[in-house]
Order: structure tokens, then sequence, then C-alpha cells
């Protein structure tokens, strides 16, 4: 701010999955490798605190085998966003998301680009560029991206990076999972004609699912801290995870009901829905779900809102669940995501 130096930030959504890390990090390198003369620096964002990268076991993983120290990483409180915006030196280019939460919404401004694989919830005039289609990965597009600009500039690491991610988002191509869509498959193939050398597909896609899944000694907090979204109106706010566990298995955990109790009260949260998914050998998933709020009107209104859905319909069953303050349910629908059920939850508030 002192030197008076613009910063061009592109930034994932705030549950920082690997599409969001991979997608910054290669968009970011691609800007800087081919804007003409710039006047600012390109700089990838982490969108969530240092301290919580450790949870995101999957894009440890992938970083680490790939070379890439957490240290040259720039996490959410190593960057003063809203500084760099008031002074006038902030530009925003959004992956893996288009509409910023709430506590952002003084960044609006600065945004001057969107690549996202989410159903548009908000439109932006020009000049800010939207690129918005419905692909299984977010790295598809920033892939195409790349693809089209100025030969060389994919390296061997990048190529890697955003071929993981694909892989991992569209679970290994499986139409079964119901996410792969042709852009994908298309951008994978691309990358391994252009890097021969990349690892088979199901090994790259084996070992990034085993960390993903991979939540031995993660506390109940930890666990929902790992892969959270927020959803807030006017009076309530309330969080989404995902749990890389059965659902069975984590209402059973020890002292389940006073860790809801404490994760939602130290941040605010008036209630929370937990989306688990596991997968068996054909990479078909299993998804339940649920719903916890210590207040009955808004557990009803969520749940309401839940089974009456129909775009799309969740075909949910109700489950039995050991505390009356949490509903549970299994999930009919098994190609229905978070991003999927978000809009749902969004409506309702």
């Amino acid at each position: 701010i002192q030197q008076r130096q613009e910063i061009h930030v592109v930034m994932g959504n705030e549950a920082c999955d690997l599409d969001s890390t991979v997608s910054a990090l290669a968009l970011a390198y691609f800007l800087a490798q081919t804007s003409s003369a710039p006047k600012a620096a390109f700089v990838p964002v982490l969108n969530i605190p240092r301290a919580d990268f450790a949870l995101r076991t999957e894009t440890t993983f992938l970083l680490r085998d790939r070379g890439i120290p957490a240290s040259s990483l720039i996490f959410r409180d190593e960057i003063d966003l809203g500084g760099l915006h008031h002074a006038g030196l902030l530009s925003l280019t959004l992956v893996d998301h288009h509409v910023l939460p709430g506590v952002d919404a003084g960044l609006e401004e600065a945004v001057v680009e969107v690549l996202d694989h989410r159903p548009l919830e908000r439109d932006r005039g020009p000049p800010c560029q939207v690129t918005v289609e419905p692909v299984g990965s977010c790295a598809t597009l920033v892939t195409e991206r790349i693809l089209q600009g100025p030969p060389g500039v994919l390296d061997r690491t990048t190529a890697a990076l955003l071929h993981g991610t694909i892989l991992l988002d569209c679970i290994n191509l499986s139409p079964a999972a119901g996410k792969v869509t042709p852009r994908d498959v298309a951008c994978v193939s691309l990358l391994e004609e252009r890097f021969p050398e990349l690892p088979a597909r199901d090994a790259v896609f084996g070992a990034l699912q085993a960390a993903k899944f991979d939540v031995t000694g993660l506390t109940t907090e930890q666990m929902l801290r790992k892969d959270l979204k927020v959803l807030s109106n006017d009076e309530v706010v309330i969080a989404i995870s995902g749990v890389f566990e059965d659902l069975e298995t984590f209402l059973l955990r020890p002292g389940l009901l006073q860790d809801l109790e404490a994760f939602c009260q130290a941040r605010g949260y008036a209630g929370l829905v937990a989306m688990t998914v596991s997968f068996n050998e054909r990479h078909e998933p299993t998804r339940k779900l649920a719903v916890y709020s210590p207040q009955e009107p808004l557990r009803s209104t969520l749940c309401q809102a839940l089974e009456e859905a129909t775009t799309p319909s969740l075909l949910l069953q109700l489950l039995p669940s050991p505390w009356p303050s949490v509903a549970a349910y299994a999930q009919g629908n098994a190609v229905a995501a978070r991003k999927k059920v978000l809009p749902i939850l969004r409506a309702a508030l």
C-alpha cells in the first residue's frame, strides 16, 4: 500500500477445497506469464487462515507431491484485501464461486473476472468478465483458458495439479457419480497428450481420494471445518459442512451433541447441515445428511425445504437419529452434491 503497488488477487471460495486452490494457483500463474506489461502483481490467495490448511488433506498431499511448499502460499489471514481495495489497488478474480460471502461484500467493486461452474445466482454487468459453465470442475475452465493461451506457458507442475484436481472433482471421470461432462474428459485427455509422463488416472484418483477421506485423528470441530460453507440472511447464519465419513458413524461420535453446540455457539451459527458422502468401488456415491439446530422452528424450516425440494428433488428418507435436535436422512438422489443443495437452503432462509 505504501508503494502504491497494484495487486491482482485470484481467489477461490471459502471452503478452499482442492478445486478452489488449484484453480487460483494455476490461473494466477497463467495471468502473470501472459499479461503484457502488467501493472499489477498477480497473487493467488487461499481463502482460509493458514492454520486451517492442514485440514485440507487432499490439497496438502497434492502440493507436497508436486514439490510446492506451504511456505510459498499466501492465505487469507496474510493479506489485507480490504485495505488494498480501500487504497484503490485491488483487482479480484473469483474462481470456483461468483457470489462473495456477506463479510466480503465490500470487495464487490474490485471483482473484474469470474470463472465458476455453479449455476449463476447473480448477474454481473460489464466490465466484469463472467465465465460460468456447467462442468464438473472449475479446474477444467482454467485448463481450457490456459490451453487457448500462448504455447509453452503450461508446464509439467501446473498440468499435474490441474489433471489431479479434475480427476478428483469428477470422481475419476465416472459417469455413475453424475459430475463429469465431456469438457472435463477432453481436458484430462489433452493434459495427458501434452504430458505423457503424468501418472495413470487410477493411481492419481486413488491417492487423492484416500487423502481426502483420511479423517483419522480429526476432532468433530476439525471435521466440520474441513469443508465448510456458510449461508445467512438478516437474522440467522447456518453452516453447511461436507463430512467425509458415513453419517451413522458420525452421529455416534462421542460427545457429538456438545461438539455441535460448541461449534455453532463459537461461530454464531443458528444451525448446521452436515452432508456426508462415501463411495463404493465403482465410484458410485452414497449421500446422507443431518440437520442440526437447537431452535425447532429453524430446524423444521430447513428440513421441510430439503424434503420438498424439486430442483432437484433430493428423494430424502428419514433415518433414526440419536438426538432430538438432529434430523437425519438418507439421500436417494445421490448425484445431488452440495452445490445443488446450497440454493435450496438459501431459498429456505
